[in-house]
């Protein structure tokens, strides 16, 4: 998806580390209450060090929802920005300070693909009995299909719960057609106790997603073909060589790592549960113990040094930032609080009405299930 970000003024791109910190504190003074700083977990620690809050993006968004700040300034990607615009009110105004700020899985379902795929299935199978589930990592204009298709949202955490809740609207012969990450679908539903020859892989790319006929109707999971850009990066190689370095050591994967790699992990789940797993061993785990975390460098490395007492790494040894997501930095976040002291909205993310309102209706969905 093309995002334009016009370029910062010079003064931004030219000021030391602390003069951008002495204008984003006294641009934030200067706003107090009005304004609410979110930051994702996978945020430098130039900007997570003005977060009013951290987390994952759904429960920052609610968090968002809850306050009664003016303006929300969300330093995350543009998929997390429309998610805190369909769920806080009207009179809130949510900001991204990098339009180009984007998800590259996110970009890999987009609505046309998303339809002309629900078109071919029509032709093929009964899709009634196809239930879509959309992950929270999908713009705006995809959750709204997936509510009009009685279909639900899931997150990281609950991606079990809502696929569970979707294999029983219609009955075995029910399908689920999961986008926008394979990984995290083929995980779901390997943990459900199906098998690789329950799913099957929908290629936007070819005619009929490079699947038969026969594939489709044979197949209960229909999995898009997406993936993150950072945790695809993780080999079962790397969960080798560290078990030889470390063979005391615990590895810790999110799912949305490829299959073969969350096979080898001693423990798998959301940004949330890799946290919490690394606090229940700090407070467990011999001094020392050394634990391989499979996700974006930035929370490892938060982690890490907020855990000295154990030896904290990425699983890949070359190291995996999310490019998008750095994107967001003391220049950006500087520039938009000072615009906004000053009185003018700059980066505001907006949803269309229809499209918030079927989108809710995939979230609160997620929420009844959960």
């Amino acid at each position: 998806m093309l995002r334009l970000q016009a370029p910062l003024p010079p003064g931004y791109v030219t000021a030391t580390d602390e003069d951008l910190a002495a204008r984003i504190g006294m641009a934030k003074r200067a706003l107090g209450t009005r304004v609410m700083i979110l930051g994702h977990h996978y945020q430098r620690e130039e900007v997570m060090r003005w977060a009013d809050a951290r987390g994952d993006s759904f429960g920052l968004s609610r968090l968002a929802a809850r306050s009664d700040a003016e303006y929300v300034v969300f330093c995350g990607v543009h998929f997390m920005a429309e998610s805190a615009d369909i769920l806080t009110g009207p009179d809130q105004v949510v900001i991204l300070p990098d339009l180009n700020a984007g998800c590259s899985m996110a970009d890999m379902a987009d609505l046309e693909s998303v339809e002309e795929a629900w078109e071919t299935l029509a032709r093929v199978t009964d899709v009634k009995s196809v239930v879509p589930v959309t992950y929270m990592n999908s713009a705006a204009a995809l959750k709204a299909f997936v509510g009009r298709a009685g279909g639900a949202v899931c997150t990281s955490s609950n991606a079990k719960a809502v696929v569970t809740w979707a294999l029983q609207q219609h009955g075995p012969e029910t399908k689920v057609l999961f986008f926008p990450d394979q990984h995290l679908g083929r995980n779901t539903a390997y943990q459900l106790g199906f098998g690789e020859q329950d799913m099957a892989v929908w290629d936007p790319r070819l005619e009929s997603g490079g699947l038969r006929d026969a594939d489709i109707k044979e197949a209960r999971f229909l999995l898009w073909k997406g993936h993150c850009s950072v945790h695809q990066r993780f080999r079962t190689s790397h969960v080798a060589d560290f078990r030889a370095a470390h063979p005391d050591g615990v590895v810790i994967a999110h799912p949305e790592c490829s299959h073969d790699v969350v096979a080898l992990a001693d423990a798998v789940g959301s940004t949330d549960h890799i946290i919490a797993t690394v606090d229940t061993l700090a407070a467990s785990a011999p001094p020392g113990t050394a634990v391989a975390v499979a996700t974006e460098i930035h929370l490892v490395q938060r982690l890490a040094a907020e855990h000295p007492s154990l030896r904290i790494q990425s699983l890949d040894p070359l190291v995996c930032p999310c490019s998008t997501m750095f994107r967001i930095d003391a220049p950006h976040l500087a520039w938009v609080l000072e615009e906004l002291a000053a009185g003018r909205v700059v980066n505001q993310i907006t949803v269309d009405p229809d499209t918030a309102s079927w989108a809710r209706v995939a979230l609160q969905r997620m929420l009844d299930i959960t």
